[in-house]
């Protein structure tokens, strides 16, 4: 009802009309607008208003706030009474089309608004907030290497949190969204605070699909050098014995029979008997044809059909060491490089250097199976007639005997 006795100042204050002007108690901003995603909103795209937790508002409404007497920072809640969700957003600009706010899109999901449907906005007073725990949506925020600063500068587009909301930013061309679990001071509708010119403590959940890395004995070994028995052909790793033993070094050496066995089987290429170029006398190989080319024939032999494909799968053979991170192995036998020039002399001095009956120097053939005493004896014997003087030519006679 309309009282004579007072009337409504255009500021919002009841002023008696003849007791003079009084301030009267101030009034709540409550109006209902369209809401439309920021998406919608004309002129260039605006991420940082999409990731954020501000609305954009028609300038019908910052009269009414001015008139209201509410000042920076101006909060609002945010229901939908027919889904009967609440949350709470600043305000960016005033800018809007009469009767519609944009707001962002996670907003619209956290509410279960549609584009056009009826919000009811009020304004509020939060207190500042003091600590928030927040659970990543996904476990990519776990790449994130700072995620402090990161928070910190997503934390720029908002003015107020709620406890309930899933709220998204925007880094490194990535979309990360993230819940807000819990928050303090309690004391506002909902859990909601003020993020703006406060210290606000964050702690983290556990993010949304995260598992506890699993803890292995050994390594990973795939199944095709697995041997009979489920073990790996490098052995099972454990912390019993030495490192030779805990990795099985015997079967995967390279100087073991049955690994080199396999492997020589396995990566030779002349497996398959060959032909000779040039065909012996007497062999029966086919007369080969002449080079003259033949009217209406080819002289190009036809292409064999291809083989079949065949993958040969190595089961055998030096197989790869597998140890665990920070592991190493120095047990490799260490082969000395090998010299050519060194091992021909060492082959020419195991050959015996004289071979063969051998010839003495007085032209006498040495006798077989004569020893060495009889050999000295013979010797000897010859120079004894060396030095008697010889034999007599004969029996001359001298110049005495001759008669005068």
């Amino acid at each position: 009802m309309f009282n004579p006795g007072f009337y409504e100042d255009p500021m919002g204050g009841m002023y008696p009309g003849i007791m003079g002007r009084a301030p009267g108690p101030s009034q709540r901003f409550d109006e209902y607008y369209r809401c439309y995603p920021v998406a919608m909103l004309p002129g260039p795209e605006r991420e940082n208003v999409n990731h954020g937790g501000k609305v954009i508002m028609p300038p019908s409404a910052l009269d009414k706030l001015t008139r209201l007497h509410i000042t920076y920072p101006m909060l609002f809640e945010l229901i939908n009474r027919a889904k009967d969700t609440i949350s709470h957003a600043g305000v960016l600009e005033f800018i809007a089309e009469e009767g519609k706010i944009y707001l962002p899109y996670w907003m619209l999901q956290t509410l279960a608004l549609e584009p056009g449907d009826l919000l009811q906005i009020k304004s509020t007073d939060l207190p500042p907030g003091q600590f928030i725990k927040l659970q990543a949506q996904s476990t990519s925020f776990l790449d994130i290497s700072d995620p402090k600063a990161v928070l910190e500068n997503a934390f720029r587009n908002f003015a107020c949190l709620t406890r309930g909301d899933v709220f998204t930013f925007a880094y490194n061309d990535s979309v990360y969204e993230m819940a807000v679990l819990e928050t303090k001071p309690d004391i506002a509708l909902n859990g909601a605070i003020g993020v703006l010119e406060t210290d606000l403590e964050v702690d983290f959940a556990t993010p949304v699909g995260y598992e506890e890395p699993k803890r292995v004995s050994g390594t990973s070994t795939p199944s095709s050098i697995r041997g009979a028995g489920g073990v790996p052909a490098g052995g099972m790793l454990h912390n019993q014995g030495t490192m030779a033993q805990a990795i099985n070094y015997a079967s995967i050496a390279p100087t073991s029979d049955s690994a080199a066995a396999g492997a020589k089987a396995v990566s030779s290429n002349f497996l398959l008997g060959g032909q000779k170029l040039n065909a012996r006398k007497g062999s029966k190989a086919p007369t080969p044809k002449a080079s003259t080319p033949v009217a209406g024939t080819s002289t190009n032999a036809p292409n064999p059909p291809p083989p079949a494909r065949t993958t040969i799968r190595r089961t055998n053979g030096p197989q790869p060491l597998r140890l665990p991170p920070g592991k190493l192995f120095f047990g490799y036998e260490v082969k000395p490089l090998r010299n050519k020039a060194g091992e021909q002399e060492a082959q020419d001095e195991s050959k015996p250097k004289f071979q063969g009956a051998g010839q003495t120097l007085r032209g006498g053939t040495k006798r077989k199976g004569a020893s060495e005493g009889e050999e000295k004896n013979v010797a000897e014997k010859e120079a004894e007639k060396k030095e008697s003087g010889g034999q007599k030519l004969g029996g001359g006679r001298t110049l005495r005997d001759t008669p005068r």
